[in-house]
């Protein structure tokens, strides 16, 4: 029952952001990663309670948010130079996938672990 909860509340959080992006593009977007890392926070807090796996989840989040930032410059580019949607959405997935992979090497190198 708390997973349907959880399931949700998280859905329909995500879905009224998604609404909300229709009509004021700026605060849907500014809204959504901070608020699915908040309730993540949230959830993580109430399964655990535990003030370290709480901090270690979200300066993680920091440290993958910042290889994920190019997707949001590559689809909006390839988007306006006539490629279709699909192709598109697979390039900056596949832009973020080899990204995190380097952050996670990079930042093992100066002692992060991700």
């Amino acid at each position: 029952m708390e997973l349907a909860i959880r399931a949700l509340l998280s859905g329909f959080l995500v879905a009224t952001i998604a609404l909300i992006a229709r009509k004021a593009r700026d605060l849907g977007i500014d809204c959504f990663y901070p608020l699915v890392s908040t309730l993540g926070m949230i959830w993580l807090w109430r399964d655990t309670g535990d003030p370290k796996l709480v901090a270690d989840y979200v300066y993680s989040a920091f440290w993958y948010f910042l290889p994920s930032i190019p997707m949001f410059l590559l689809i909006p580019w390839m988007l306006r130079s006539g490629h279709g949607f699909w192709l598109t959405l697979s390039a900056g997935i596949t832009l973020t996938f080899i990204l995190y992979l380097l952050t996670i090497g990079i930042a093992a190198r100066f002692g992060v672990r991700l």
